[in-house]
């Protein structure tokens, strides 16, 4: 219900910029989800103090400390005036009952941990000798990762396209499946339709709905953990069924209308 006060309100904390919500080395017990401003996430490698992320409202950091007891790895500073809910221990549990999105995404999270790792793995069995390559330093990203430039000319060889009912940007669609949502970058994954320019209130969900082309026919199926809805000519739509859309209907993600074309 719109205007419906969040469960953990009573859990928010505002920083000023310049502020440290805690620094590398440090023992905790909270994790934090950003509800407002930016927050980057910067660490000491090489002698060096790098910018390794800089995460936004619905992005979460500090996990590690709740789930595994573990001291801080990284600074957390405030970029500008910032608000974010703090959750320890004895809340984490009601949180991800609450707010199921924030659950996926960290297994999301972690599964691509996992799997980057056993790639370095495979790589370094494959090639003991390249194995002292250990001094590479992350890039230094001081500003917010921006998204590419979303419009297109011309939809090419697109077999379909959204139009941004507002900016008049179009989304071209050259796959049988892509994923409609946010930059996330807290796993660093973009999807092949990315709305992170059209949502200025960051209401979509990263991981928001797939399109989907199969037997002549166009879907829309709205992705699991997704916490606003998914609408089809105003009707929402239910969590991972495949509901049809045609050329001219308009897809609304929570508050982000885009328009369906297909190529003629």
């Amino acid at each position: 219900m719109a205007g419906k006060e969040s469960p953990f309100a009573k859990f928010l904390t505002h920083f000023s910029k310049g502020d440290f919500i805690f620094r590398q080395g440090e023992e905790g017990d909270e994790m934090y989800i950003v509800q407002s401003g930016q927050v980057a996430i910067r660490k000491m490698i090489g002698g060096k103090r790098k910018t390794v992320n800089v995460l936004e409202k619905g992005d979460f950091f500090g996990e590690m400390s709740v789930l595994e007891r573990l001291p801080r790895t990284a600074d957390a500073e405030v970029l500008e005036d910032t608000g974010v809910i703090s959750i320890n221990s004895a809340t984490f549990g009601e949180m991800i009952r609450s707010n199921p999105e924030i659950a996926v995404r960290m297994l999301r999270k972690y599964s691509m941990r996992m799997r980057e790792y056993s790639e370095q793995l495979e790589k370094l069995m494959a090639e003991p000798a390249a194995a002292s390559s250990s001094d590479q330093e992350l890039p230094d990203v001081d500003q917010p990762t921006k998204t590419p430039e979303g419009t297109v000319p011309s939809t090419g060889t697109a077999a379909a396209y959204f139009v941004a009912k507002e900016s008049g940007k179009i989304y071209p669609i050259y796959k049988d499946e892509v994923l409609i949502g946010r930059y996330d970058s807290v796993t660093g994954h973009r999807p092949e339709i990315d709305l992170t320019d059209e949502d200025n209130n960051r209401n979509v969900s990263r991981r928001h709905a797939r399109l989907l082309f199969k037997d002549d026919t166009y879907y829309v199926a709205e992705e699991i953990g997704t916490m606003n809805g998914t609408y089809i000519n105003g009707d929402r739509i239910p969590t991972g069924v495949l509901t049809p859309v045609k050329d001219g209907d308009e897809v609304t993600l929570c508050r982000v209308p885009v328009i369906f074309k297909t190529a003629k």
